[in-house]
């Protein structure tokens, strides 16, 4: 069963036939053929699998999971690709990143996206723990959804990260977050996660080593 998923979530990718100017991947998810222009000297130009598993989720569970008018944020967004189908399901959408991650960000959820949603998802600075109240104030910020995808891996910023995720987590706001386990920082963040968050497996592929997780505020009332 795991590898006929996998085969079905690789499948949406596709490549141009011809030599581009620009390099790009293509994707079909929700109904669209979806084109990412990538960046090979930068590792948060290019999508890694985790976003295709956390897309294909997303797509195929719309009667679980109704993005429609939810209001959405994705962290670490990159490419962009998890925002451009978030955002083509219906949902509001603030893709985020870095500063030198913007223009690219931009540019793929711009072209992806224009005059193809029903709410045109917009593109935002944002640096884990930096200005996180002057930039996403929590009396007028709320969001239905945080989205991640591959967020945790070999840097140093683990613990501006968790604060981050604390600081846009509203008591009924729902984390899905997509992570390849590939050395023992992901454990530990895990571990350290799970003091300020209930966090459940709702799917694990593995032949990638990716697990797709939901979490919730601890303490907030389960349906």
């Amino acid at each position: 069963e795991d590898e006929q998923i996998v085969a079905e979530i690789m499948g949406r990718r596709f490549f141009p036939d011809l030599v581009a100017y620009k390099t790009w991947e293509g994707f079909h998810f929700a109904g669209h053929e979806i084109r990412i222009t990538e960046a090979t000297d930068c590792y948060g130009a290019v999508v890694w699998p985790s976003a295709l598993v956390l897309c294909y989720f997303l797509e195929t569970n719309t009667k679980q999971w109704n993005l429609v008018d939810k209001n959405v944020i994705e962290i670490g967004a990159g490419t962009g690709l998890v925002s451009i189908v978030a955002s083509l399901l219906g949902a509001f959408v603030t893709a985020t990143d870095l500063p030198e991650l913007l223009g690219n960000l931009q540019y793929n959820v711009l072209q992806n996206t224009k005059q193809k949603c029903k709410h045109q998802p917009c593109v935002k600075e944002l640096s884990w723990r930096i200005d996180l109240e002057k930039n996403f104030p929590r009396s007028s910020c709320h969001f239905d959804y945080i989205m991640a995808a591959d967020v945790v891996y070999h840097h140093p910023f683990l613990d501006e990260l968790l604060l981050t995720f604390d600081h846009l987590c509203k008591n009924d706001t729902v984390i899905l977050w997509a992570m390849k386990f590939r050395l023992e920082n992901e454990n530990r963040f895990v571990d350290r996660f799970q003091t300020l968050f209930d966090l459940e497996m709702i799917s694990y592929f593995p032949s990638l080593n990716i697990a797709l997780y939901k979490a919730i505020r601890k303490g907030r009332m389960k349906a």
